[in-house]
């Protein structure tokens, strides 16, 4: 890994940090197809709006860890995420798993949505601890956007799930024999 501009010696921080960089930028560019797959599986319009919503925030999320790699003078070059890469495969098994169109597979879209806003929350709020003690003020203020940004997503499906769709999913009747 290249020596992060600004940082007075190279250490095995500075490499960590370009790492989880790295991975969360392959979640964020795989995390678009998700979430369009999520929004196409989803029946409640108000849900379909949020995926829609956040997978237009994730490209906004793209272009600022782009600026990210820029202002530390790395290459953005995306590395698999295998905690992220289980979170979106459980998603997809979630919808194999679902009744279409039911209420039931709404509130499965969002705790696996969920799981993934929390486990991208808490790599952005380390990625921004860890920038501010490698001295990288300005990254710590790009990443701390995005943690924002997440942590309102996270809230907005919250909202989703108790405003109506938990409650639905409780009055469908579970099929016979299970």
């Amino acid at each position: 890994m290249e020596l992060l501009k600004g940082s007075l010696i190279h250490s095995k921080l500075d490499d960590f940090f370009a790492t989880m960089l790295s991975e969360i930028y392959w979640s964020e560019k795989n995390l678009i197809n998700v979430l369009t797959t999520m929004a196409n599986a989803a029946s409640e319009t108000e849900l379909q709006e949020a995926f829609n919503a956040h997978r237009s925030e994730t490209e906004t999320h793209i272009q600022r860890l782009e600026q990210v790699f820029t202002l530390l003078g790395i290459a953005a070059e995306p590395v698999p995420s295998i905690g992220l890469q289980g979170l979106f495969d459980e998603g997809w098994q979630v919808i194999d798993e679902t009744e279409e169109g039911s209420a039931q597979r709404d509130v499965a879209l969002i705790i696996a949505a969920q799981k993934v806003e929390h486990y991208e929350m808490s790599c952005y709020g380390s990625l921004v601890t860890l920038a501010r003690t490698l001295g990288q003020k300005e990254v710590a203020d790009l990443l701390a956007q995005t943690l924002l940004e997440e942590k309102e997503t996270d809230a907005k499906l919250t909202i989703i799930a108790e405003s109506h769709i938990n409650e639905e999913a409780s009055q469908e009747p579970a099929e016979s024999g299970l």
